[in-house]
């Protein structure tokens, strides 16, 4: 057999990926790593304990009685009396997805101030993402913004899937205001909690509201099980949908069978130990972020040009992460110089997320306003956070924050 040596036709060029361009070299990353960081895990010290327990009883595997247990805890601290305990929190995003029915050429409408994962497994379905702008009181996504937007979709007899607000940096966003506008039209709302643990909106826990939440529980998480997600509902029919594709979408038969197909998306025994030896820490750990974001008020609340994450009225957030504002014309310093004098003094920061608007694989992704979220990512620095943060480290971020703005005097 004589293979052709005629050109192979060049592939499509795909919408959003950047499938067949050579990705650019990681940045060199220092070597030390900083002794203060932004967000580390905080065992309890039960966790030893949880994981002998589950060895010892011989379940291991994404099955049994541990990961169930787990699916009760997160039911306890989120309200929704259906949860399927899966592999991450892109897992419970990706699974959400398909339980909303988003097929190729589908629109999904998404707040542009997130990390990736919230539409990066729409994309791969096929779907078109519209990123809109969130607003300054919250940072979420904004509701009368959206409301525009979907009245002129239906103009165009192409509104969108879904739409899937985020709660970004422990505050929630407005389910409320986003399922008045949406409801009308017949739209769904899945919320990406991944953020949103132990923050409230109008005094119901994060995601409440929304037809499916997703959580995370990674390791840079408020509580984390070293991994592992969650996507809860108050509806048991997409639960159960997702339990089935989670595991290979195997039918209830003798021998395999498969009416679609699934992914190996259960939560492993292992992670759920650790998962329920942190959830009742919960309300503790809100309380000591909170309490490290008012000492980063305290001690910095009076530098010119410098402000803290707003929160709004309806909601409580858990400060998952504390997050400062830099205006440089009144600062005479800005983000990255902050940054830079962060990591020099061994302190980990972070920019806020970059919009997804800006973002190159969804250079020719459609988008609502981003203006706001444009100055924010400008602007904006995630500082150490974590719930176990003591007050002498943080005194030394903020002297080294301050000591930039003296430099400016």
């Amino acid at each position: 057999m004589v293979r052709s040596l005629a050109p192979r036709p060049a592939p499509p060029v795909l919408a959003f990926p950047h499938v067949g361009r050579p990705l650019l070299a990681p940045p060199r990353l220092p070597v030390t790593q900083p002794s203060i960081l932004l967000s580390p895990p905080e065992l309890t010290g039960g966790e030893f304990g949880a994981l002998k327990a589950a060895l010892d009883s011989g379940w291991v595997a994404p099955a049994g009685p541990i990961p169930h247990a787990f699916e009760a805890a997160i039911t306890e601290a989120t309200g929704f009396p259906h949860v399927a305990a899966v592999a991450s929190g892109t897992a419970a995003l990706h699974l959400g997805y398909r339980c909303l029915g988003v097929e190729t050429g589908d629109e999904v409408w998404t707040s542009t101030l997130t990390f990736v994962a919230t539409i990066a497994p729409a994309v791969q379905m096929g779907a078109v993402p519209r990123f809109l702008d969130v607003c300054p009181e919250s940072w979420t996504l904004d509701a009368g913004l959206l409301s525009r937007e979907l009245a002129r979709a239906a103009k165009r007899r192409k509104l969108p899937r879904a739409v899937v607000p985020v709660d970004l940096f422990g505050q929630c966003a407005d389910l409320d205001a986003i399922r008045a506008v949406c409801d009308p039209w017949g739209v769904p709302v899945m919320s990406d909690s991944a953020e949103g643990l132990g923050g409230t909106l109008r005094g119901r826990p994060a995601g409440r509201g929304a037809w499916l939440a997703a959580y995370s529980f990674n390791g840079n998480k408020i509580i984390t099980a070293g991994g592992g997600g969650a996507l809860a509902s108050e509806d048991p029919a997409p639960i159960a949908l997702a339990r089935r594709l989670a595991c290979q979408a195997k039918e209830p038969a003798p021998h395999y069978q498969h009416e679609t197909t699934g992914y190996s998306y259960g939560m492993s025994s292992m992670l759920a130990a650790v998962g329920m030896a942190q959830l009742p820490s919960l309300a503790a750990r809100v309380a000591a972020r909170r309490a490290v974001f008012e000492r980063y008020r305290g001690g910095l609340g009076d530098l010119p040009g410098l402000s803290l994450m707003p929160e709004p009225a309806w909601g409580r957030s858990s400060r998952w992460l504390s997050v400062i504002l830099v205006d440089p014309r009144r600062a005479g310093t800005d983000r990255e110089e902050l940054r830079h004098a962060l990591l020099a003094a061994g302190v980990e920061s972070r920019p806020v997320w970059k919009p997804m608007h800006l973002q190159p694989a969804f250079r020719r992704a459609p988008h609502a306003g981003g203006e706001v979220a444009a100055q924010l990512f400008e602007q904006g620095l995630c500082l150490p956070s974590g719930s176990g943060l003591a007050p002498a480290a943080q005194a030394r971020v903020i002297e080294v924050i301050r000591a930039c703005f003296r430099g400016q005097n």
